[in-house]
């Protein structure tokens, strides 16, 4: 006879509270920074200067809600996929603490213009050696519970799990190598062009492996729970979870086109790159799929219209990724705006819906509620698809228009404009992105109080 598995929520509800605190402190900057771009004078101190606190927005997001989202879903999904509670409780609940007090301490170090000044990885040693106990804490717990488990087969989101669990611990460590000098200051061991090819092979698979490998894992797992519906086709799944683990760390150098870097490692990164499309397309394949004869639900069932807007624009983004890594291509867009637009429409168009999506799922669930309000979840929705789209669109327009003027020359070969002239030709585009980053916060701003909402209501038996 079975016995009944008591599953350990408390630590999923810690971390959950914990992404909701670092997104809203997260676009807060953001908005502060959205408005320094066409109203300098708000740099009114150093600790508030445009260059202190787009780390901090960076870091804040990245690191404090994409990750602690992470840890929530995964500590779920772990537990439920493998019917075992966690292997180590009171480490889970101690990766807590300590995941906010370094979160929390790297964001001030940041404020104070402690700055590696790598991209992504801006953080001086003494926090990098606590974000590396924090992983190693979680990775504890995930390979211990897999150990231990007792359903034997493994659902894909468990391999997604794994791999980001694996992949972000080597690339962390490799790139943040660093001889400290002082207390708040340190310098990478490695150098010149061999120090970029590192850092960008760092700065685009943390990437993906923070905001594309987990987030894949909490589609698959929330998508089919919430529809009720089985995954259109699992071995699609596996096949594109190995290509894409496969040829994603091959990329990293298209940050790097027509730079000193070596050629043959550029055009292997443009190969690779373009190869993503492939499995990336077919995790939006089997989301689409796993659909058919039932997209009724994106009228019926709320939480649906966040995963597929989600996993189309995952599948926007994996297009417009890997173009953008063609040379004549990257030869007029990189270091434009519209590369601004391409990431933020993976974060608050993919990342984000689906976190939102998982949240609503998952919160009541472990509550025993039910949502507080559908509708406001609705509203939530069209406010964040109205952000999202027109910030993304108006970076786009700008990068286009930006790159245009950098390359445009006089009869005689000299430039056209200045680099001011450009700077001042983007301010309409910039008070757009302010005003569509307000909407998309506000949708914020309800979604959190939908959740608070959620679980001061009294206990009821949900779905489980």
């Amino acid at each position: 006879m079975n016995e009944a598995v008591v599953y350990n929520y408390k630590t999923v509800r810690g971390f959950a509270w914990s992404a909701v605190f670092w997104l809203v402190i997260g676009l807060l900057v953001g908005l502060w920074i959205a408005f320094e771009m066409f109203n300098p004078a708000l740099n009114i101190t150093p600790w508030l200067s445009f260059g202190r606190l787009r780390v901090v927005h960076t870091n804040g997001l990245g690191l404090g809600f994409a990750l602690a989202g992470v840890f929530s879903a995964s500590y779920y999904m772990l537990q439920r996929l493998t019917r075992s509670p966690l292997a180590f409780p009171r480490l889970a609940q101690a990766h807590l603490y300590f995941f906010n007090a370094i979160i929390a301490l790297g964001a001030l170090s940041l404020f104070a213009g402690m700055n590696t000044t790598k991209e992504y990885a801006e953080l001086e040693w003494p926090i990098d050696i606590g974000v590396v106990i924090f992983w190693v804490m979680f990775a504890v717990n995930v390979f211990g519970t897999l150990i231990k488990r007792r359903e034997k087969q493994m659902y894909i989101s468990l391999w997604y799990i794994i791999a980001m669990t694996v992949a972000i611990a080597i690339l962390y460590i490799v790139n943040n190598l660093e001889i400290p000098v002082t207390l708040f200051k340190s310098y990478t061991v490695y150098s010149g062009a061999n120090d970029a090819n590192v850092e960008w092979w760092y700065g685009h698979n943390i990437v993906g492996f923070v905001f594309t490998v987990p987030i894949l894992a909490m589609f698959y797992y929330f998508l089919p729970k919430a529809t009720g519906l089985p995954i259109y086709s699992h071995r699609l799944s596996i096949v594109s979870f190995w290509a894409l683990n496969f040829a994603y760390l091959w990329t990293g150098a298209h940050h790097l086109m027509l730079t000193p870097l070596p050629e043959w490692i550029q055009t292997v990164a443009m190969a690779f790159s373009i190869f993503m499309i492939a499995p990336s397309w077919g995790s939006v394949v089997n989301g689409y799929y796993t659909l058919q004869g039932n997209w009724d639900q994106m009228r019926s069932n709320y939480l649906v219209k966040f995963f597929i807007a989600g996993i189309t624009f995952y599948g926007l983004q994996t297009l417009q990724g890997p173009l953008q890594g063609l040379r004549t291509i990257n030869a007029f867009f990189h270091y434009t705006d519209w590369v601004v637009g391409h990431v933020h429409m993976g974060t608050m168009g993919w990342v984000t819906m689906i976190v939102s999506a998982s949240f609503y799922y998952m919160i009541p669930n472990i509550t025993n509620t039910v949502i507080y309000s559908i509708k406001l979840a609705n509203i939530q929705f069209w406010l964040m698809m109205v952000g999202q789209v027109i910030w993304t669109s108006a970076m786009w327009i700008a990068g286009i228009q930006q790159g245009a003027m950098w390359k445009a020359t006089n009869p005689d070969g000299s430039l056209m404009y200045n680099f001011l002239d450009t700077v001042a030709s983007l301010y309409p585009y910039y008070q757009l992105r302010f005003a569509a980053g307000l909407i998309f916060f506000i949708g914020i701003l309800i979604f959190v109080w939908n959740l608070v909402m959620t679980v001061r209501q009294e206990p009821r038996q949900a779905e489980a």
